[in-house]
Parts: C-alpha cells; structure tokens; sequence
C-alpha cells in the first residue's frame, strides 16, 4: 500500500525561512484550501494520506520532504540546514518509525529533503546553503550497503536541488539548467523550464502522471507537449513560502 506523509499548514507560515525570495504577505486560509486540494489530489492517485500532527508554532512545517529520506530499507531523519526547522524532525521520526528503521544525520553534516534527488537506486543530493558534504557521506555509509549510489552535486540560485531539477518521466527531467549542471545526469531526457518560469522545475512523478503547479502555465504546456499527463495543482501560497509539489509530501511504499 503506497503511503503520503502530509502535514498542515502552520498559522505562521508567513513567518517562514526564506532564502532567494522576498517575503510576500501568506493567505493562511487560501494555503489551508490550497493543501487540501493537493491532499486530495494524491488521494485521487490511490495514495493513503499520513498526516503528521500540527505544529502551529512552526512556520515551515508543511514542507515534510525537509525532514527525512525514505527508501524502502530505512528511513533518515535529516538535520535541516536552518536551525529554526529542527524542531519539525521530532514528530516526523515517531510517525515514520512505525514504518521503517530509522536514521539520523548527525553534525557536522546538514541536510534538508529538499536537496535529495532519488530515482531507483540512484540519489543527488544538492550541495547548497542547507544541505553538505558531511550530510553526504552519511548518506553515502548508510545506504551504499543497500545498493544505492548516493552523488553530491553543487547548485546555485536556489533554495534546493529540487528547485533545479525533477522527474517527470520514466526517464525524463525537469530542469533548470542555469541552477543544476545538466551533466550530472548522463541518460535522461531533459525538458528545460520555460525561461520566464525559472522556479517551475519543481514537480511530483507519481505513477506515470505528473502533479505540477499550474502557476507556470508555459513549462507546463512545455510536459503536455511532451506527452506527460498532468495534475495541476494551485501552490501560490506555497510559492511565497519557497516551496514546491515535492515539499509537501512524503511518498513511500508499505513494507
């Protein structure tokens, strides 16, 4: 049974880390209905819903990709690279360790979900302002018994690495490539952001279908064209927040 890890939209959320963005004023309510939609939208792809509880008193909470990486062996509970998003990690690991084993990073090593890439057994993790080398190798020991092959790539430009680049396709990406270098992935398909929509590489591959925001029309048309079945979703209030599809779910199969 597929599972999605979801949390609620925190009051605060206006309060958010923000690194490449101006702060923009947060429809509390607007994001509320806008999460809801996105909830209801995996459950329409057969998704059974986990909902973390509330965290009223932290802005970020809705972004749970943050706090963990989930395959299929284990689970690591991350250590985010803004200090004020740690405390997000404690409900996280008591849900999840109903599911899988877990793991944690430990410093010197920060890391934000938002960085890790994973496709099959193969894992990028961004080296940018949240996530490091250190946090790297972690990963690196604790899932290369496993048969995964875990790369550190730099970005630049953006919050995540998720920002830069995402599935799309069996082997197809999204990506801006002026945020990740494009040769870091040997073998894909890259579709290119349109370039008035440098934030739009960010989307969610879940069974053949694409969830996208419909708040970049042009890259979106952009994966119609290419023949790639898209569910569009509304993240303006999530965009404010620096956020994405991805952000907003924690996708994992039942073992």
């Amino acid at each position: 049974m597929p599972f999605a890890l979801t949390r609620p939209v925190s009051p605060r959320m206006g309060e958010c880390e923000l690194t490449h963005l101006d702060r923009q004023p947060i429809d509390i309510e607007l994001a509320i209905a806008q999460h809801r939609a996105y909830e209801q939208t995996l459950e329409g792809l057969g998704y059974t819903l986990v909902r973390v509880p509330a965290a009223p008193e932290l802005p970020d909470s809705i972004f749970v990709e943050d706090t963990v990486l989930v395959v299929d062996e284990a689970a690591i509970i991350t250590l985010p690279g803004a200090e004020s998003r740690r405390p997000e990690t404690a409900a996280m690991a008591t849900v999840l360790g109903s599911f899988r084993q877990l793991h944690y990073i430990e410093v010197p090593g920060i890391l934000d979900g938002g960085d890790i890439l994973r496709i099959g057994k193969k894992i990028w993790i961004g080296l940018s302002n949240r996530s490091n080398q250190a946090a790297v190798e972690q990963v690196q020991r604790l899932l290369t018994p496993y048969g995964y092959e875990v790369i550190g790539l730099k970005i630049a430009g953006c919050l995540h690495l998720k920002s830069a680049v995402t599935q799309v396709g069996e082997s197809t990406l999204l990506i801006n490539s002026e945020w990740a270098n494009p040769g870091f992935f040997p073998g894909y398909q890259l579709i290119e952001v349109d370039p008035t929509e440098p934030g739009g590489a960010n989307a969610l591959y879940l069974d053949g279908a694409v969830v996208y925001p419909l708040n970049y029309p042009k890259t979106m048309q952009k994966l119609i064209d290419a023949g790639i079945s898209v569910l569009p979703v509304n993240q303006s209030e999530v965009i404010k927040a620096e956020g994405g599809v991805t952000c907003c779910s924690v996708i994992f199969a039942g073992v």
